[in-house]
């Protein structure tokens, strides 16, 4: 027996697509196939509508083959497949719709907190860079300013908070690693 274009195309559209395309946009109504980020966008969404979609089928071919009495046959004469894929299509495309994945304006997407060492690790390198340097300064205008100065006392101050804040910045950084 062989299937028709129309049944070969909706075949392919509940196997490999729909059903993936629709828990995407259920799962992920935020996003949006607009501005500097299109392309990647369109890839993300179509990678994970079509892993989405096979694994669904994947499973609910399991399930259908593991049903008792022999209720599924698997091959063209047997719609069960379809319709069970077209029904989680259907139910995650009403999910979708009620999350506002096809609204005008799209939903606020959930807030995520950098996780340690995302915010912008060449800033933390400058910064520490910065006060080495003010350290090695501070240590050298020590060294080679007389023992009786009365500056001193101001530079090895100076000196002292360097190295605080040296030791603050490196801990802070620890800490937000071992969370």
């Amino acid at each position: 027996m062989t299937a028709s274009p129309p049944e070969i195309v909706a075949g392919l559209l509940l196997v490999f697509g729909l059903p993936g395309y629709a828990l995407t946009k259920a799962t992920f109504p935020e996003w949006r196939v607009r501005g500097p980020d299109a392309l990647l966008r369109v890839v993300e969404i179509g990678t994970l509508s079509l892993v989405l979609s096979v694994g669904v089928t994947i499973l609910v071919g399991f399930v259908l083959g593991n049903l008792p009495g022999g209720l599924f046959q698997a091959g063209w004469s047997d719609p069960l497949l379809e319709a069970v894929l077209a029904a989680i299509a259907a139910v995650a495309l009403v999910v979708a719709v009620l999350r506002g994945a096809f609204a005008q304006t799209p939903p606020v997407g959930p807030a995520s907190e950098p996780s340690p060492g995302e915010e912008d690790p060449m800033t933390l390198v400058r910064t520490l860079e910065a006060t080495d340097r003010e350290i090695r300064r501070l240590r050298h205008q020590l060294r080679t300013l007389p023992s009786g100065d009365p500056a001193r006392t101001s530079l090895e101050a100076q000196l002292e908070q360097a190295q605080r804040r040296s030791q603050d910045l490196r801990a802070g950084r620890e800490a937000q690693y071992a969370q």
